[in-house]
């Protein structure tokens, strides 16, 4: 089932209500939340192995800090940066980042419901590929700046690293994948 997703007003209502106790706001917010929450964690990790995991530590975060949300901002960005903590805590916790390198491949075609879902699904999982071939520090700068939208000096700061530090971490990033998209038409066959 593909639930239409909420405009960030509506979001943000939605946000409120279940702030104020609304059990059934409550249930419908994560509804919409959990697509957005595996994702970005899936974008941050090297695997799929901890992914519902990582997801279900973040969406306890976001219900335990939904009282410290000030609307002063989207919700969807708030709720970006209470995974990006949570996902950065847990790997802390599990005592290196490089350990989860792991991968599993899972089949996940049931969540697909239609052609447009499936094409989506098969270029984010390319993507996760991609992104799985850089180094931890390059992939997490590439997810904090081009997927959370953070600005280089946010995500600087998100990291504890120098603004040129980052932005040098985003080069090498864009550099590798583009050499690997590059590598795709030679490994083919095609040139």
């Amino acid at each position: 089932m593909h639930q239409r997703e909420l405009s960030d007003s509506a979001l943000s209502e939605l946000a409120r209500q279940a702030r104020d106790g609304d059990a059934s706001a409550t249930e419908q917010l994560f509804l919409q939340l959990l697509p957005r929450v595996r994702n970005l964690v899936r974008y941050l990790v090297r695997g799929d192995r901890d992914v519902d995991d990582l997801s279900q530590d973040a969406l306890v975060m976001i219900l335990k800090g939904m009282q410290g949300y000030r609307a002063d901002g989207p919700f969807r960005a708030w709720v970006d940066r209470v995974v990006a903590r949570s996902v950065f805590a847990a790997l802390k916790r599990r005592a290196s980042i490089v350990l989860l390198a792991e991968r599993e491949a899972q089949a996940e075609a049931d969540l697909v419901s239609n052609d447009a879902g499936h094409e989506a699904y098969c270029l984010r999982r390319t993507l996760v590929a991609w992104l799985d071939r850089l180094p931890e520090a390059q992939r997490v700068a590439l997810v904090l700046h081009y997927v959370m939208g953070l600005t280089i000096s946010e995500a600087a700061s998100e990291l504890g690293v120098a603004e040129e530090t980052l932005r040098s971490r985003l080069r090498l990033a864009k550099d590798r994948l583009r050499g690997a998209i590059d590598d795709v038409p030679r490994q083919q066959g095609v040139m």
